[in-house]
């Protein structure tokens, strides 16, 4: 790449609307060429986003947070203060065009910033984003070992270009994600950095992230 992606954080929380003119307006600019890639740092006020899979069954709580369409793949996701969301705004067409491979190395940073602090991330086949084993907790009912989603993951691809990302909790409400089954997964629970009895801060995860960035 001629140009190293542009590193941005925001320094209030955006608003999602906000948030999605800005990708949109940014992937055009790549596409003419006239704007490096960006990696953008943020957070979101208290929201819930249904991907292009989203169930309505999975929506609890529709009135207590706005929902909004994110036309991204994956089903329902929680964002707020404490999480932090990056949108990846690269070109994928110009790193071989292999969309699983993208991810896979979305999926392959979160665990190595997660793994700065100590902490040992897993993918699981048929479960999206990255999933802190628990074995200070109960089994499920059926004995299967706790594991708890720590980030999510999902993408949308314009002309090879991405858009959309990761969200790592860092200190988010943890009740927040009751009003939504995440990501369509029943059983597991949520968890985040401070949960886990890390004292972990959102200035320390961004340093992490860049610390272990891919690009």
């Amino acid at each position: 790449m001629s140009r190293a992606p542009e590193w941005i954080t925001a320094p209030a929380p955006v608003p999602y609307p906000e948030a999605l003119a800005f990708m949109e307006r940014r992937v055009e600019r790549i596409l003419e060429g006239t704007a490096p890639e960006c990696l953008w740092l943020l957070e979101h006020p208290p929201l819930y986003t249904a991907g292009t899979s989203a169930r309505p069954e999975d929506l609890h709580a529709p009135d207590r947070f706005p929902v909004f369409e994110a036309r991204r793949g994956g089903q329902y996701t929680y964002h707020g203060p404490g999480q932090r969301v990056v949108y990846a705004m690269l070109d994928v067409g110009n790193r071989g065009r292999d969309v699983r491979r993208f991810v896979e190395t979305l999926e392959g940073w979160v665990i190595a910033a997660l793994a700065e602090f100590g902490l040992r991330g897993h993918i699981r086949a048929g479960r999206v984003g990255v999933w802190i084993e628990r074995p200070d907790l109960a089994p499920l009912p059926d004995g299967t070992p706790r594991e708890d989603k720590i980030a999510a993951i999902g993408i949308r691809l314009r002309r090879w270009v991405s858009f959309h990302g990761i969200s790592i909790n860092v200190e988010p409400d943890l009740g927040h994600f009751d009003g939504i089954v995440p990501c369509g997964i029943r059983g597991h629970g949520v968890t985040s950095l401070v949960d886990l009895g890390l004292p972990v801060g959102m200035a320390d995860l961004d340093a992490a992230l860049r610390r272990t960035a891919p690009w």
